[in-house]
Order: C-alpha cells, then sequence, then structure tokens
C-alpha cells in the first residue's frame, strides 16, 4: 500500500514531465531520500544529553539513528577525535514519505508566525531546511524534554537543477513563501 504523498507523486508525474518538458517519464525528478540532522554541544560533557537527543529524534522519524562522531579534535571546544556530537538518520521509501507528509501537513503549520519555507536550493537540485524548534512534531512530549533543539532536514532529489526540484516539491504541496 502506497502513502499519500508517494500516490499522490505518481499521479501527477505526467502532468509535471509535461510541465518540465521532459522526454521521458523516467527524467522525471523524484525525491530520493531525506536525512535529518541534529548536532548536541552539550554531548561533549554529558552523553546523557545524547541519548535523550537520539531517543527523541528515533521517535520523530519513525527509524532508529546513530549518533555522529567528531572529525577533528579541538581544544577550544574541548572536542576530541571520535567523540559522538550529534544524532543522524537517513529516511527512504515509506518512512521518507510518511515523514514528509507529517513535516508539511502538521509541524511546519505548528511553527509560530509561518510565513512559508524559503524557495533556495542547493544549486543540485536538493532542499535544506532549518528547523529552530523540534516541539512542532507531535510525538515530542514537553515532559520528556530538558530543552528545546533544532534540526536540519535535507531532501535529496534525482533532479538536475533546482527549477526541477521545485517543481517536484511544488507537487507535494511544499509551502514556499509567496514571492
Amino acid at each position: 500500500m502506497k502513502t499519500r504523498l508517494e500516490q499522490q507523486y505518481l499521479d501527477n508525474r505526467v502532468q509535471l514531465q509535461k510541465d518540465l518538458g521532459l522526454s521521458n517519464i523516467m527524467q522525471v525528478p523524484r525525491i530520493s531520500k531525506i536525512v535529518i540532522n541534529t548536532g548536541v554541544k552539550e554531548a561533549v560533557g554529558n552523553s546523557k544529553t545524547l541519548t535523550q537527543v537520539k531517543d527523541i529524534i528515533d521517535k520523530i522519524s519513525g527509524q532508529y539513528s546513530v549518533k555522529t562522531k567528531a572529525r577533528k579534535s579541538i581544544a577550544g571546544f574541548k572536542l576530541r577525535e571520535g567523540m559522538a556530537i550529534g544524532v543522524s538518520v537517513t529516511l527512504r521509501g515509506r518512512r521518507m514519505y510518511n515523514f514528509l507528509e507529517k513535516l508539511i501537513n502538521i509541524a511546519l503549520p505548528c511553527v509560530r508566525d509561518f510565513q512559508g519555507v524559503p524557495t533556495k536550493m542547493d544549486g543540485a537540485g536538493n532542499y535544506n531546511l532549518g528547523i529552530r524548534d523540534w516541539m512542532v512534531f507531535p510525538e515530542v512530549d514537553y515532559d520528556m524534554v530538558e530543552r528545546a533543539r533544532g534540526m536540519n532536514i535535507s531532501i535529496h532529489t534525482t533532479a538536475d537543477n533546482d527549477e526541477h526540484a521545485k517543481a517536484l516539491l511544488d507537487t507535494f504541496n511544499m509551502p514556499f513563501k509567496k514571492s
């Protein structure tokens, strides 16, 4: 059984092909993966904090996350190479579409004074979105969390350029700012 957004993409794929002027249906861009990432600077002094953050990211994404480690030692930050300092998870398939639907329809409208997400892409057809407070997700329990944190959500597409990627995200009703 396909998710609602996945079915919406399949239904709009032919129209998207015509809009983008592509000759083959296989050239139509699609979302390949979504990466959720957060850094925890308090993890240098307290590893318990990182475990709590990992549990919450697991609930938000619906999948187990991994702890990310420092690549270099930085004495000014009391950071050693190989120390766990963040959490990351890569979503594909059904979980990716479920998370995207939750992000677009539930989390983003809960953001305070929400005017839409920026339209800026990375130049290679991928979209990065920063969320300052993860309390907008329904899985986060206010009593469990010591403090609000942010996260980076990176949506990777198979699009060749930014215009195609934006058209793809428009088919999913991504709430872009009106220009």
